[in-house]
């Protein structure tokens, strides 16, 4: 039977469990306020585990399906239900390879004990979150059912693309202005609707580099989830795509995709700056990823080997420490920040 947890204690679970399963992750969220990051760490490890159960390839897509949807039925009743959890863990632990993905599901309790010792309004924002989330990965799931590397499946319009992007990453930047504004004064002055509107767009942003990023590694698993709509405008077709002859048509096709990518993180950096000067830990935790993906953008479009399974496209760590202390030293100024990310903007938008 669950007890109650008394907020030092849920701390500590939590920040054992972070530091575990993303210490990336887990630095980050130390940025955050105090007042927000049992909330944001909670929603991470939900979002994680429900990426867990989607990703489990040892078991048939229909069985992690049913488990996906078991998992969404969660955050739907008044009630946890335990033996759905215990189910979940009893299916799915024995098959993860990561000792991170392991230790989430067989702490997936710890996760709902301190879910319950939430305020309901918290709740019912991780609610909305995890039940549109979820959506993204069954359409993962059911799209992409027996898709193989011989047998490439895609999404077909650009329709598909923006719903999919909402559903895995824009939702998340909607969940992120409810629960700032929410739990911090500074933000009263916030039209929450309009800023969820361009959090949306931030959310998106950041998912599109990671489509862009990972054409190659997508494709080796059958998946294509650049529109078949837009292949054709170059006379291409997915599977054309494992053809190395194939890279200059597609070319113009991605770097369509990294100017709008490019386009919807500048949205997010007008939602960066528009937070106040006092809240620098909630600025820092904005830029970062901005800054971050503007670099990842840059570096998918000057590489020839995008479409390259054995060629990882990654920025260097010195980057990212670059980005963090350049932020961080000037206190997430204005000013440097935007000089940094517009010159990296300009890159990404002009031909």
């Amino acid at each position: 039977m669950p007890v109650n947890l008394s907020p030092a204690t849920k701390s500590y679970l939590l920040g054992d469990l972070l530091s575990k399963v993303s210490r990336s992750f887990y630095l980050t969220l130390a940025v955050l306020p105090a007042s927000v990051r049992t909330q944001v760490g909670l929603a991470y490890l939900f979002a994680r585990a429900a990426d867990t159960i989607t990703d489990t390839d040892l078991i048939a897509q229909s069985e992690r399906i049913v488990h996906l949807k078991n998992f969404q039925k969660l955050f739907t009743l008044d009630a946890i239900d335990w033996e759905i959890v215990q189910s979940i863990q009893a299916s799915l632990i024995s098959h993860q390879a990561l000792p991170a993905e392991r230790i989430l599901l067989e702490r997936l309790k710890d996760c709902f004990q301190a879910y319950l010792e939430c305020e309901l309004s918290d709740r019912i924002r991780i609610n909305d979150l995890m039940t549109t989330l979820t959506k993204g990965m069954e359409m993962d799931l059911e799209l992409f059912q027996g898709s193989t590397a011989e047998n490439i499946i895609s999404l077909e319009t650009q329709e598909d693309l923006n719903r999919y992007t909402y559903y895995v990453a824009g939702c998340v930047g909607e969940y992120w202005t409810n629960l700032m504004c929410a739990h911090l004064s500074s933000l009263n002055k916030w039209d929450m609707e309009q800023m969820s509107n361009i959090g949306i767009s931030f959310g998106k942003g950041l998912q599109l580099t990671n489509i862009v990023k990972d054409v190659a590694k997508d494709l080796n698993r059958g998946r294509c989830y650049i529109p078949t709509s837009l292949l054709k405008t170059a006379g291409l077709s997915p599977n054309d795509l494992l053809q190395p002859q194939s890279w200059k048509s597609f070319q113009p096709i991605l770097n369509t995709l990294i100017q709008q990518a490019a386009e919807y993180l500048d949205q997010g950096w007008e939602y960066t700056t528009a937070i106040p000067r006092s809240e620098v830990r909630l600025r820092l935790s904005c830029m970062w990823p901005i800054l971050l993906g503007g670099e990842t953008l840059k570096l998918v479009r000057n590489s020839p080997n995008v479409l390259n399974p054995n060629c990882q496209i990654k920025i260097t760590r010195s980057c990212v420490y670059k980005v963090i202390s350049l932020t961080t030293i000037s206190g997430g100024s204005n000013l440097i920040g935007t000089i940094y990310w517009k010159k990296l903007y300009n890159q990404l938008v002009i031909a």
